[in-house]
């Protein structure tokens, strides 16, 4: 009689034990999708300001040195000077980079550990 009902015990212990394992591989398969979803979404999003924004700069800048050529009366000066100031912004950004991480990772780990 005890044996029996030991043996019972244990039988529901293990339909439980099995139950909890494929619930966790689906909270863990719904997780991963929502994670890859997420940072699909993000760069999707990027990518498209990021271009949108890249052409606004290009015709800016292409306004700007011809504005600037015919102030200094000089056919190559606006784009030599706006060139310049785009290398100084490169320099600027890559000694600051490790700035620029942080807040990138922040970002992504909020994404992933959400």
């Amino acid at each position: 009689m005890a044996l029996e009902e030991l043996k019972r015990d244990l039988t529901e212990a293990e339909a439980d034990v099995r139950s909890y394992l494929e619930n966790s591989e689906e909270y863990a398969k719904l997780k991963i999708f929502k994670v890859l979803m997420e940072l699909v979404t993000v760069f999707a999003q990027t990518l498209l300001i990021g271009a949108l924004a890249l052409l606004a700069l290009v015709l800016i800048s292409w306004a700007a040195s011809n504005a600037l050529n015919e102030t200094l009366k000089s056919a190559y000066l606006g784009y030599l000077l706006i060139g310049i100031g785009y290398v100084l912004i490169a320099i600027i950004c890559y000694f600051l980079r490790n700035r620029l991480n942080r807040p990138l990772l922040r970002t992504f780990s909020k994404h992933y550990f959400d």
